[in-house]
This record gives structure tokens, sequence and C-alpha cells, in this order.
């Protein structure tokens, strides 16, 4: 017993790493190790000799292992210390600067027109994405054999068979919380409703799902001039300019009546849009006075109320004012693509909380 002792306690205090210091455990107390063979030979002993053998052998490998994790913290010690030798920090260095979070140009375009529209006396309106084929389709006045109502136009919920609810879809347009706010709020109204809508189209200026901002203003004097000067003022906001011409054409929405087409006077300069002189004219939202059939389905008599309605494409706003030329870039682009677009943060309050920075 003293000389296994001797020689492992020595080995253990020699071992260099922690490396070396289990090929020791191994040898002296692993499961094949000299303790353990030595511990096996007991069986064979009289009941004398393993009353002394015994104790012995267990003092011995309590003894062993104390050795060992004794000598496996003072190699830990040992490397910490020479790390903290060689290793050093400057602690009067500037710290690395922490980057920036930006917008996702949708939420800033979604941002600055909520507050161009807020000055003109607009709320925020909200609604379900997923909604009834009524609100949808039937209270905003678009028949059953409307295009826009086949599946290959929308996306329809999973219905089981024998689940009778009434159909379901994502909703088109923003349209349905126009109705909705009538519904909630009644008349005098006025809202916009920004938000994602989903149609059956992907290609460079179509994706299945987009963002729309819809207002609807309802009172008992509003007329297609109150109208024009709501989207001059914004136009002249949103693309910063001091002047601009629209021209309305007459159009067809089964929502409006009558309705019109905007299009916004501007010009290309080596492939930069101009907004507000020109030549050319450019479309840029649909618009009309609210039919009655839908300020009826909102609830709201109308024979005494009335008001105009309109709808913009946000995602297609962003592309104009940007100049990015594929719509599909919003989905699968990464941080580089914004910041080569100049998408920073915004000093300005945002819908999510707090500044935009």
């Amino acid at each position: 017993m003293d000389d296994l002792k001797a020689k492992y306690l020595g080995q253990i205090a020699d071992a260099a790493d922690e490396a070396a210091l289990e090929a020791i455990r191994l040898a002296a107390v692993g499961k094949k190790g000299e303790v353990a063979l030595k511990m096996r030979e007991l069986g064979k002993m009289t009941p004398e000799e393993r009353q002394t053998a015994g104790p012995a052998l267990n003092a011995l490998k309590d003894e062993i292992n104390s050795a060992l994790t004794a000598k496996k913290s003072g190699l830990e010690d040992a490397a910490l210390d020479e790390r903290l030798r060689t290793e050093w920090l400057d602690v009067t260095l500037p710290s690395r600067p922490a980057r920036q979070g930006s917008l996702h140009p949708i939420s800033q375009v979604q941002e600055e027109i909520t507050a161009i529209f807020a000055e003109l006396g607009f709320s925020v309106a909200e609604g379900p994405r997923i909604d009834t084929d009524w609100y949808n389709f039937d209270a905003l006045n678009i028949p059953g054999h409307h295009p826009a109502r086949a599946e290959m136009d929308t996306f329809y919920m999973h219905r089981a068979e024998g689940d009778d609810r009434p159909p379901h879809v994502l909703r088109t347009h923003t349209s349905p919380v126009q109705i909705r706010s009538m519904e909630k709020m009644g008349a005098p109204l006025r809202i916009i409703c920004p938000g994602g809508v989903y149609r059956a189209d992907y290609d460079q200026t179509h994706t299945p799902m987009f963002h729309q901002v819809e207002g609807l203003a309802l009172d008992k004097d509003i007329s297609m001039a109150n109208l024009k000067w709501v989207l001059e003022e914004f136009v002249k906001s949103f693309f910063e300019v001091d002047d601009v011409e629209l021209r309305f054409r007459a159009s067809h929405f089964p929502f409006t009546e009558p309705s019109a087409e905007v299009d916004i006077r501007c010009s290309w300069d080596n492939g930069q849009l101009k907004i507000g002189e020109g030549d050319d004219w450019m479309e840029i939202l649909g618009s009309g006075m609210v039919h009655p059939k839908v300020i009826a389905a909102g609830g709201i008599d109308p024979e005494i109320y009335q008001g105009f309605a309109f709808g913009i494409g946000i995602d297609r706003l962003a592309m104009l004012k940007y100049g990015i030329p594929d719509l599909r870039a919003f989905f699968d682009s990464d941080l580089r693509w914004l910041r080569h677009y100049g998408f920073q943060s915004l000093d300005m309050p945002a819908l999510h909380g707090g500044l935009s920075r």
C-alpha cells in the first residue's frame, strides 16, 4: 500500500497538465487501475485479511482522489494566472460604436403618411387581416360575379366539410376597416386605414402581400373638391415639393360613384423621377365619392351623409420616392440594401412608441 501511495502521489505532484493528470487517474483509480485491481483481490482474502486490507485500500483511493482534485485546481489556477499575465485590456480605448437600427422602408413610409394625414385631421383606424367576405366584398358593393372574388385573385380560408360559417378571406384591401369604423364611430368621420393586404399575384410590381393606406371622410357637405385638396396637400408634403398638379380621370370602382384615377404631373430626367413638373403623367391612386350603398352598409344614412374615399399603395409610394425598382426587394433584401437606399432611423414619433431612431 505504501509503495502505491508513494508512486501515485509523486506522479500527481509532477503532472504538468490536465491530460497527464487524467492518465494518472485512470492508471490509479480507474476501473482497470491498480487500486481497483487490488480491491478485486479482497474476495480471495480471509475475513481477517479483508478487515485490514479493505479500509486501507479505501483510504488509499480517497487520498489519491483528493490529491488529483487539489492538483487539478492548482493547474487551473496556474493557467488562469498565465492568461492574466499575458493578456491585457486597454480600458482607455473608446468603445466600439453601436450600430444604429433603421426602420424598414414600408414602416418608414407608413409613418410618414400617417404623420401627414394627422396634420390634415385624419385619425388611424385598424382592423383584422382575416375578415368575412361580407366586409371584404358585399358591404363594399362588390357583386358576387366580380373577378376579385375569384379564387385566382383572393386567398380564401380553408373550411372543413360541414363547416357552415361564412367564407373568410385574407383581406384584399383595407376597405373593410372603413365599414367597421362606420359601424363603430358613425358620422362625421375622418380616418385613414393603413396595413397589409393580400392578393394572388407576384411579379416586379406585384407581391402576394403588400400594403395600402385608404382614407375616408364623411360629413354632410363633403365634395370632390375636398378630396382634390386633401390629395394635393398630401402629395406636396410626401414628395416634398412646393406645387403639384393632379389630374382626375373617370374610372369605375364598385364602392365609389363617381370614381376617379388620380395622375400626378411628373418628368423623368436620366432615370430620375421629378414630381410636380414636366410633360408626363403618372397614376398614383384611385378615389371617388363613397357609394350610397357602402355608406348604408356601415350603418349611416346616405340621405344625410356623403363623403370621399381614396386608396394608395404604400409600397408603390416608397418605390417612387426612394427610387426602388423592384417591389419584391422589400421582402428578400438585407440591411446593406436598406443602407444603399438611405433608410436610416427617423427623428420623428413612431407608431410603435417613442422615437423611431
